[in-house]
């Protein structure tokens, strides 16, 4: 992905700043569903967050998983859709060196919440049009051309490859 792009998609996701987190993956036992706020998205495309802590032993979740995760914020006028892949950050070099904070601090945010970080395969990026103030016949109009042309080229969203799945 060309660095530009991925510059774009971190000042709108860090704008942003918080998402709906979905685990994909089809194990009985996964990282459920859960809103969650991003510490930050680093120059390699990956997306760094943490989840609430489950009642079950880490180590009893798979390692990687596929992942969608959707930003939206009320008042903003776009949205972002990313699909990746997700992993539990449980290696204590990685820990420290993405984790600066406090040790005290880290310890205990460790002791009830997980570190999970998803690289980006894809990001559609969504420009909200309803957030754009328009006249009654631009609303008739646009009304008109939703009933005809239901598949509106307005609608679709700008498409990211970020990486390659491996």
């Amino acid at each position: 992905m060309r660095q530009q792009q991925l510059h774009f998609l971190q000042k709108k996701i860090q704008d942003i700043g918080s998402a709906i987190f979905f685990n994909l993956s089809n194990a009985l036992l996964k990282l459920p569903t859960s809103i969650v706020t991003t510490l930050k998205v680093d120059e390699l495309g990956y997306i760094w967050f943490f989840i609430q802590r489950p009642k079950q032993q880490l180590n009893e979740f798979e390692k990687e998983f596929p992942v969608r995760m959707d930003f939206f914020r009320k008042g903003k006028d776009y949205s972002i859709q990313i699909m990746g892949k997700g992993w539990v950050v449980s290696d204590p070099a990685e820990l420290a060196i993405t984790l600066d904070m406090a040790d005290d601090v880290k310890e205990k945010a460790l002791s009830q919440l997980v570190l999970v970080k998803v690289k980006m395969y894809k990001a559609d990026f969504y420009e909200n049009i309803s957030g754009q103030k328009s006249s009654w016949l631009q609303n008739a109009l646009s009304t008109l051309q939703e009933l005809i042309f239901p598949q509106s080229e307005l609608y679709r969203p700008t498409i990211y490859h970020v990486s390659q799945a491996s």
